[in-house]
């Protein structure tokens, strides 16, 4: 079995990723702010890059299966900076949705795992959803 194993640079990549989704997150608060919109979108991709290596991004993003997400994740970046941030995030959103819909399992057996986080997703019709909805991807 393969362990996941914790150096700096998985460290500050996780970080990264995080502060990207702050600052989405204040983005949208903010009534669709494009600069931290556009900000946290560079934190987020720079952070995935440097968690899962540049040769592993670049191949994940280029992917076949993963095609339609990238082109709209980046087309909705654009629409971002250009100053359309309404219509970027929804692009941005549908092209997030496709990529990492295969991520969501495996991301909702960690959250179980967490001592306080865990009890709620351990719940029964929490984990009735989650069991509905894992191992598939969304239809595209």
């Amino acid at each position: 079995m393969m362990s996941f194993e914790m150096n700096d640079r998985k460290k500050i990549g996780l970080g990264l990723t995080g502060f990207g989704v702050f600052f989405s997150f204040l983005g949208i608060i903010f009534f669709f702010d494009k600069g931290l919109l556009a900000m946290g979108n560079i934190l987020f991709i720079s952070g995935v890059a440097l968690t899962i290596g540049l040769k592993s991004s670049l191949q994940f993003f280029s992917r076949p299966s993963n095609f339609k997400g990238s082109v709209s994740f980046v087309v909705g970046f654009f629409l971002v900076i250009i100053g359309w941030p309404v219509l970027g995030m929804i692009v941005e959103s549908y092209g997030f949705v496709v990529l990492f819909s295969g991520f969501w399992p495996t991301v909702a057996v960690f959250l179980q795992k967490i001592p306080v986080i865990g009890w709620l997703f351990q719940q029964p019709f929490v984990r009735t959803f989650i069991d509905r909805y894992r191992g598939k991807r969304v239809p595209v």
